[in-house]
């Protein structure tokens, strides 16, 4: 490394966010921009540790050590190469990945890790001002045909490979536009939608054909699928939310988060959302109920939208503040974490459980009552004395995805699901010949991270299937010479 005593010389230094008071009055992207100067020295804080456990922290193997080395020397361009030989897509990941390269850093043991998100979304963002972002156009095409269904993060990736390989590719999505998660379940405030329309641009000008609107197993047979394509990738994601049996689920004012999440990144794109369906938090008191991420998600949403007050309840005890025995480095630690999001003015509770929506004379919710537990072995109890309710008009379920729809797609293919209700596979095949899946269709709700890198995987086992080897290369093994 260039730089051997940097992580002694420097700290680690993150770019600040616009004030609460600007940024929740818009959707956009609120991360201030952090100078050259800073991220050539938050670079240099990468130790030579001999040993770098951000390989394996990272699903997509990405070459950290290497990439952080270019930057610190200035080499701007080299370090990009170094990171798309392995990432497709960093302009995703540096902006919406819980970054476990960094909890498995060295430096994490003892102090604070390298910034490594902050670096790989600069080096992607200076590579398109910069014009180093070029169409990867094949210099020879294959005869194979590969339909990729769904267009999320997964199916992206998958596209890029196999297009990259020669093959001729097509990606059906049965939403308006492109992107599925990205597009639809991740707020603007934290992936602008540009940023995938820019990607997209230039995977069009390789040669991938995308097709929107396009519902395969309704608006093309699947007969007419099998039949047209060499192979197929399904990429559908888990689209069937986790549901909350307490009494009173019926009342109008109980919406699943993804829904809406997805109506407001509509709206912002200037999609029609009917009346009928519109979901708004706008003057509500707004309980979300779920710890994770997409809960978070809802949180910043419904204070865009003018919620009167919005609190959040997780089911689970409360994380510790920081690491401790039972989590030790570089697993990823589950430690108290405070998003963005819930910064910007939300009540949290932990080890409360919902049990029962209370509904006013004409069926809309007006309140909900909640109770604390006490997690045993055995699971949790009430404890007693603790039942009380609280204003409540909308409520959110961010509980999580069981598994991908069923009906319709994948009962016309066949294809063996697992006992959790996903699809079935052995490197990538599935029970059908010629059929493959990634993401979470096949692995269950994961992280972006892990879905591009399942689109890799399957790129490779499909070009193997077609041809009987590849030239694309798996995770930890770019075949990309840098320098």
């Amino acid at each position: 490394m260039g730089k051997t005593t940097g992580f002694l010389e420097y700290k680690r230094q993150l770019p600040p966010n616009k004030p609460v008071e600007e940024r929740i009055k818009d959707y956009k992207e609120f991360v201030l921009p952090a100078s050259k100067i800073n991220i050539e020295k938050q670079a240099a804080r990468c130790m030579d540790c001999g040993v770098p456990f951000c390989h394996n922290g990272c699903p997509l193997g990405n070459n950290i050590p290497d990439f952080n080395d270019m930057v610190y020397k200035e080499n701007w361009k080299a370090a990009y190469k170094i990171l798309i030989s392995t990432n497709n897509f960093p302009e995703f990941t540096g902006r919406i990945c819980p970054a476990p390269c960094e909890t498995s850093c060295v430096l994490s043991i003892n102090k604070e890790p390298t910034a490594i998100e902050l670096i790989e979304k600069n080096i992607i963002e200076r590579a398109f001002n910069e014009g180093w972002v070029k169409p990867n156009i094949p210099l020879i095409r294959t005869n194979f045909k590969i339909a990729i269904v769904g267009s999320g993060p997964a199916g992206l990736a998958a596209a890029s490979q196999l297009n990259s390989a020669g093959h001729r590719v097509t990606v059906f999505e049965r939403a308006n536009r492109i992107g599925g998660l990205l597009r639809y379940g991740i707020p603007d405030f934290k992936l602008g939608k540009k940023i995938i329309d820019r990607r997209l641009d230039v995977m069009a000008e390789e040669g991938i054909e995308f097709k929107p609107n396009f519902n395969v197993g309704v608006d093309f047979s699947i007969k007419d699928l099998l039949g047209e394509f060499s192979a197929i990738l399904l990429t559908g994601g888990s689209t069937i939310p986790r549901d909350l049996k307490a009494e009173g689920r019926g009342l109008k004012g109980i919406q699943f988060a993804m829904d809406f999440l997805t109506q407001q990144n509509k709206r912002i794109a200037g999609e029609t959302v009917p009346e009928s369906m519109s979901v708004l938090a706008a003057g509500k008191n707004v309980l979300v109920i779920g710890g994770g991420d997409t809960g978070s998600d809802c949180v910043g949403t419904s204070i865009r939208q003018g919620a009167k007050s919005v609190t959040q309840i997780e089911l689970l005890p409360k994380p510790p503040v920081g690491k401790n025995e039972k989590m030790p480095w570089p697993e990823y630690p589950v430690v108290m974490r405070t998003s963005s999001s819930q910064q910007e003015g939300c009540e949290r509770f932990w080890s409360v459980q919902t049990k029962q929506f209370i509904g006013d004379a004409i069926g809309n919710l007006k309140a909900v009552k909640l109770v604390d537990i006490v997690w045993n072995k055995g699971g949790f109890e009430e404890v007693k004395g603790t039942e009380r309710e609280i204003p409540c008009e909308l409520a959110l379920l961010a509980v999580g995805f069981l598994h991908p729809q069923h009906a319709g797609m994948l009962e016309k293919l066949g294809v063996e699901l697992d006992e959790k209700g996903n699809v079935k596979t052995r490197k990538f095949h599935t029970s059908k010949d010629g059929i493959f899946a990634a993401g979470d269709m096949r692995r269950g709700q994961s992280l972006v991270v892990h879905a591009i890198s399942e689109g890799r995987e399957a790129a490779r086992e499909i070009d193997i299937y077609l041809t009987g080897t590849s030239v694309l290369d798996s995770k930890n093994h770019s075949l990309i010479n840098i320098r």
